[in-house]
């Protein structure tokens, strides 16, 4: 059997139809630029998630950059995030004009660890002051936001989620975005509620922020020609919107069934020579992937491929590590449980549309493994 790590066509036919109307519907308003379906979606979105405020823009990426200018993040500033992530969060806080800052996480979770956190700002300079911490919910498992909300409110910093792979998950019985301050979003086609290229959205329930990015996204116009701010282009496409909240309304579906296939690997796996992913009490795993572990984990990956089973791999080189950032200085061995975490994740082929046949010859594959 071949099992391949994600067919996003799969899902594409199931919803054909509603797709091409939305589609269709839009190309015969004559709107295409910041219409009424760019609106609609972000009023669709800011529900579904409990938050104020929805803004839509050209990506992840961007929806985390014009957050952290929002947040008064300027040039020089330093911006503390994790190592064992995708680089675009990175970008992001260089795109802003500031110094990315890393912490270790913790080893179960692999999201942001409060202490370690803690501890680094206790041990940092005046001058080498943080002014905002990007926690990232890593995989669709929340990071730890009560205690990081009370560290950033202890030492006045902004505090910015890269929700980028939380669709649908929760903490503490809401919806990650709902008790945020600031939550950034993407729309890549993989992510659980994914769009047909790029786009973004930043959520809040700060009024000023979400004005502020509405101005920043749009070259910083207050009206036509009157630029208040010296902002980009980064809005989101009236089509790529009519199409999100097509699927936006499909979205509870997927994540049930991301779960439920998430909750069949975790029994079938349990014995297997892998760990399995943590879920913290209280949290709730929106399963955008999931991820085993294994020191032997390339030896895997070359096993469970030979078995006709994709996988990937959520990330090889930590931030630190990219030569892009070496010139901040840090070294091998100096975030040892995100360094490890990048040594030894396998992601696993996990999307609605999986069948449980594939599900089990995937976990057969697993744990017929002996390194």
């Amino acid at each position: 059997m071949e099992v391949p790590f994600l067919d996003l066509t799969r899902q594409h036919r199931r919803i054909r139809d509603e797709i091409g109307a939305a589609v269709t519907r839009t190309l015969e308003s004559g709107r295409y630029v910041l219409g009424e379906e760019v609106a609609a979606f972000e009023r669709e979105f800011a529900a579904y998630c409990g938050a104020r405020h929805a803004v839509g823009v050209g990506s992840g990426t961007d929806a985390l950059d014009l957050a952290l200018r929002a947040a008064g993040v300027r040039t020089g500033d330093r911006v503390i995030t994790v190592p064992n992530i995708a680089v675009p969060t990175v970008c992001a806080i260089v795109a802003a004009g500031a110094v990315p800052v890393f912490v270790d996480v913790d080893p179960h979770t692999l999201t942001l660890d409060p202490e370690k956190l803690r501890a680094h700002l206790a041990a940092q300079p005046p001058a080498f002051r943080a002014r905002a911490v990007i926690p990232v919910h890593l995989y669709g498992h929340p990071a730890a936001l009560d205690e990081i909300a009370a560290i950033c409110a202890k030492h006045d910093l902004a505090l910015v989620e890269d929700a980028a792979q939380a669709h649908g998950a929760e903490y503490a019985g809401q919806r990650i975005g709902a008790r945020a301050s600031v939550s950034c979003w993407s729309f890549y086609p993989t992510k659980n509620l994914g769009a047909y290229g790029d786009a973004g959205m930043v959520l809040t329930r700060d009024t000023r922020a979400a004005e502020q990015v509405r101005l920043l996204r749009n070259y910083g116009e207050e009206a036509k020609y009157c630029n208040r701010l010296p902002g980009i282009n980064s809005r989101l496409d009236e089509l790529q919107a009519a199409m999100l909240r097509v699927k936006l309304r499909h979205l509870d579906e997927w994540v049930a069934a991301r779960r439920r296939l998430a909750s069949l690997y975790d029994r079938l796996l349990a014995d297997a020579p892998v760990a399995r992913p943590v879920v913290e009490r209280g949290e709730t795993h929106g399963y955008h992937l999931y991820v085993i572990r294994s020191p032997r984990r390339d030896a895997l990956q070359r096993h469970l491929r030979e078995r006709g089973v994709g996988t990937g791999i959520h990330y090889p080189v930590p931030a630190h590590c990219q030569p892009a950032y070496r010139h901040l200085g840090y070294a091998t061995g100096d975030f040892p449980c995100a360094e490890r975490a990048c040594r030894e994740a396998l992601s696993l082929p996990l999307y609605p549309e999986l069948t449980e046949d594939e599900l089990r010859h995937v976990a057969a594959a697993v744990n017929a493994f002996r390194g």
